[in-house]
């Protein structure tokens, strides 16, 4: 039998705001396309080079974006993952997840990625999302819009990834892959806890 409970979705449209919000400015500063020249990629983007002067990037980079397709589908991605998270094992679980996500797949960023070249995104904690849904909730039935049909949430997990990497390469713009792959580890790990500490999950 299925259980259902109520959720509070607050802190995740709060961080959907805030990145929203953040993109708004930068476009206001200029120049889009965004680029390594804009105030606030240079202020709040992670460049390994600049790291030591400016930590607070490993942070902050989380809620910078390139594009308008780059935060669309990354928004898209942190709702539609972030929503289930919090469902299946609750809001302190969904932010740990998300935020160590970023922060691993920062530190790949950090010791693999180009020196010179901001990184900006929050990629790296929405694979982790997907890491950990994919351990410990694999078959739960999804509808994902326009799709009519339900399908397990493991295929629509990789049907963001397509979303969140292959489009974006298609239209343009380099990919951090570094940080995709840091924070889908963490979140493969944090799901392998979950499920050995055999919490029970809610729908």
């Amino acid at each position: 039998m299925r259980t259902y409970r109520a959720v509070n979705l607050g802190v995740l449209w709060f961080l959907i705001a805030l990145n929203v919000v953040i993109f708004i400015l930068e476009i206001a500063i200029g120049p889009y396309p965004i680029t390594g020249n804009n105030e606030i990629v240079r202020f709040l983007g992670l460049t390994p080079v600049l790291f030591s002067r400016q930590p607070w990037t490993i942070i902050s980079s989380m809620f910078v974006h390139g594009s308008i397709w780059h935060i669309l589908f990354n928004m898209l991605g942190l709702y539609f993952l972030g929503s289930f998270l919090i469902r299946a094992a609750g809001e302190r679980t969904f932010l740990a997840v998300f935020f160590l996500g970023g922060l691993v797949g920062n530190v790949f960023y950090l010791l693999l990625g180009p020196s010179f070249i901001p990184g900006i995104g929050a990629s790296g904690g929405i694979f982790a999302l997907a890491g950990v849904l994919a351990i410990i909730v694999p078959r739960v039935p999804v509808i994902i819009f326009p799709i009519p049909v339900p399908m397990p949430l493991w295929v629509a997990i990789l049907i963001f990834f397509f979303i969140l990497i292959i489009l974006p390469m298609l239209i343009g713009g380099g990919i951090a892959w570094q940080a995709h792959l840091g924070g889908l580890l963490l979140g493969l790990i944090a799901g392998f806890v979950f499920r050995r500490s055999r919490r029970t999950y809610f729908f």
